[in-house]
Parts: C-alpha cells; sequence; structure tokens
C-alpha cells in the first residue's frame, strides 16, 4: 500500500516501532506572539471578527464561522468566569502534591473561547462553575512574555 492510498480495513495500518529522531520547533505564530507580547506588560488581548463581530480569546487569525481575515486587536480586561475546573491531586510525574491544585477553563468576559489556567486565593468549597474571576499578574520584573505571566486567577 502507498503511502497515499486510504486505509479502509483496520487490519492495514501499520506501526512503526524504536525511535524516530524527529527535531521541531513550536512558534507561537503571528496571533500568539502578539498575545504573549501583551501579557508580559500587563494586558490580555483578543481579536475581533468584522463580520460576526465575535472576540476571539485566545487569540487567532482567521474567523472560524466566517473565515475572516482577523486584524482588529482589542484589549478584553481582565475579569471573567470559570466554565469548568479540575483538581489536580498529583504532578505530571504521578506524585502526591502536597496540596491539590486547581485548573480552570477561564471565559473572559465579552469573548469567545476561554483561558486554561490555575485559580488561586480559592478554597474548593467555594469553587463552582460560573465563578467570578479575575487575573493575577506576575510582578512586572517577573514577566517573560509567557501564559505564566498570569500567576493564576482568583475569585472576584
Amino acid at each position: 500500500m502507498s503511502l497515499i492510498e486510504r486505509i479502509t480495513k483496520s487490519g492495514d495500518a501499520r506501526a512503526c516501532y524504536g525511535d524516530m529522531p524527529i527535531e521541531s520547533r513550536y512558534t507561537a505564530g503571528i496571533a500568539g506572539e502578539r498575545f504573549l507580547r501583551a501579557l508580559k506588560e500587563g494586558e490580555i488581548m483578543g481579536v475581533k471578527c468584522p463580520e460576526c463581530e465575535f472576540i476571539y480569546l485566545p487569540p487567532r487569525i482567521f474567523c472560524p464561522h466566517c473565515f475572516s481575515h482577523l486584524q482588529e486587536w482589542v484589549e478584553v480586561g481582565n475579569q471573567g468566569a470559570v466554565e469548568t475546573y479540575t483538581i489536580l491531586n498529583v504532578d505530571l510525574d504521578g506524585n502526591p502534591l502536597q496540596e491539590p491544585k486547581i485548573v480552570a477553563l477561564v471565559n473572559i468576559d465579552g469573548t469567545y473561547g476561554g483561558l486554561l489556567h490555575f485559580l488561586g486565593e480559592v478554597e474548593l468549597d467555594e469553587l463552582y462553575i460560573g465563578l467570578p474571576v479575575e487575573a493575577v499578574f506576575k510582578p512586572k520584573k517577573e514577566r517573560e512574555g509567557s501564559i505564566l505571566d498570569i500567576k493564576y486567577f482568583r475569585p472576584l
């Protein structure tokens, strides 16, 4: 079977075993770079669709609804609400955490999409879907142009 033939039976699929020497570099892209530069300055920026008028966060280059090119950058503020969350009891290596961490999808007010980030200054029994929150930024000298320039989101 050649590489361009379509697989129609699961038995026709092939697997490669062993190490594959692959090197790659991830870039944030045009929209991501501008978004991260704004975070370094303590601002959360989105992009507005000229047709649909949705404001997308995280920003993107094209509207997924109407395919318009997105060029209008707008500051969206730092307040939003918890859309969903999970509680982490182990780290990435499976080791128990001393204290649970909360990761939430936060929808910034007036935007379409959301930011996946940590919650802080909140007790587990106070946590609920729809909880109003605000971003807490690192001190300016500690910011690097990363999503982690936002330390966490805390309840309003």
